[in-house]
């Protein structure tokens, strides 16, 4: 890298390696709806979606790369870095449901599992969203319209979550209720990492508002 593109601010590589992130959430996020709704054989989108986390890691690699190697950078280092780690959390939850799902041998996904991906999908498209919105979110700010529709899908998952694992316990197969909780919990815990994201969102929002 030259002295010019070292001083230069390097906007675009960066809000472009985070649309790309952002994007690859999505696409897992589309698959692993894919799997509890039988929609493609679940051990071929599974290893869809590892792809895609691998792809994750790269694009999450490049972003620190580029980090040490700019001066100046568009946003604050840290904010740079705590998105970028969290846009991965969100990946790997998604990624970890899957290999859950085949590990446990599931072969009837039920409505609690397809409530959570479409949970986990929608969340997934307001990140997007929101992350396209850092470019320029001086001239137009959707970052609290995503924000407010994440959190309110992070409750409704919430409250999914209590609803499952309470009929889970009334159950007397205790074997299928430790898988199913499982599940269940790491699910959860997907749409909980996209409210991490949001909130990164947020407080980039304000510092340069």
């Amino acid at each position: 890298m030259g002295i010019k593109e070292w001083l230069v601010p390097q906007d675009k590589v960066f809000f472009d390696l985070f649309e790309q992130l952002a994007g690859i959430v999505v696409q897992a996020a589309v698959k692993l709806e894919q799997i509890v709704t039988k929609e493609k054989d679940p051990e071929t989108t599974y290893k869809e979606i590892k792809d895609l986390e691998h792809q994750g890691d790269l694009i999450t690699h490049e972003i620190y790369e580029q980090l040490n190697r700019t001066f100046i950078t568009p946003l604050d280092p840290m904010e740079i870095s705590r998105l970028a780690s969290a846009l991965d959390d969100v990946l790997d939850y998604i990624d970890d449901s899957a290999e859950k799902l085949l590990i446990y041998g599931i072969k009837d996904f039920d409505k609690t599992m397809q409530n959570f991906a479409q949970l986990i999908r929608l969340s997934a498209v307001q990140l997007e969203c929101g992350v396209k919105g850092i470019r320029s979110f001086r001239k137009n700010n959707p970052l609290e319209s995503c924000g407010i529709e994440v959190n309110r899908l992070e409750n409704m998952a919430d409250d999914l979550l209590s609803q499952a694992i309470q009929r889970l316990f009334a159950q007397e197969d205790p074997m299928t209720t430790i898988k199913l909780k499982d599940i269940y919990e790491c699910l959860e815990t997907a749409t909980d990492k996209c409210e991490d994201v949001v909130n990164v969102l947020s407080d980039i929002s304000i510092r340069h508002s």
